[in-house]
């Protein structure tokens, strides 16, 4: 429990700071020090979490839901947020999918051959690597629908 629960303290963290801490002051109701002992490795604050309803209503001011996605991996689930701005509906079928697909990854090789260049992928670049990596697993899903309905 022990790594969990450090595991779960820095996506904690990463949220609070993701949102700002006076702005996280104001949506919890809570003071820096309270938000600071959510987060904190110290031994004498190792048994306190962050409130469930603390956690939603940073979450939702958030960039991104660390703490949730920090759950799911904790159980193996795979989380998957689409957050594409299209210029148009999507009306291509499996073809523009193709296209797509080619494209996504053609995106995510760039980033890692830039990534890789000095032999060392830093967290940044990592998080950027990750990106490209949802996006082109959301072009397989969208693929898959595709193919589904055509199949029907």
């Amino acid at each position: 429990m022990a790594g969990v629960g450090s595991y779960l303290k820095k996506h904690t963290e990463a949220l609070v700071k993701d949102v700002g801490i006076e702005p996280a002051c104001v949506l919890t109701g809570k003071s820096k020090a309270t938000l600071g002992r959510y987060y904190s490795d110290n031994e004498e604050h190792a048994d306190r979490f962050m409130p469930i309803d603390a956690v939603a209503a940073l979450e939702e001011a958030a960039s991104f839901p660390h703490v949730t996605a920090a759950l799911a991996d904790l159980k193996g689930i795979t989380l998957s947020r689409d957050d594409r701005r299209k210029n148009t509906e999507d009306k291509g079928g499996i073809n523009s999918d193709v296209i797509v697909l080619s494209q996504r990854f053609a995106m995510l090789m760039a980033e890692y051959s830039q990534s890789i260049e000095d032999g060392v992928i830093t967290a940044n670049e990592a998080k950027r690597l990750l990106k490209e990596t949802l996006m082109l697993q959301q072009v397989l899903i969208d693929m898959k629908l595709h193919l589904e309905d055509e199949s029907v």
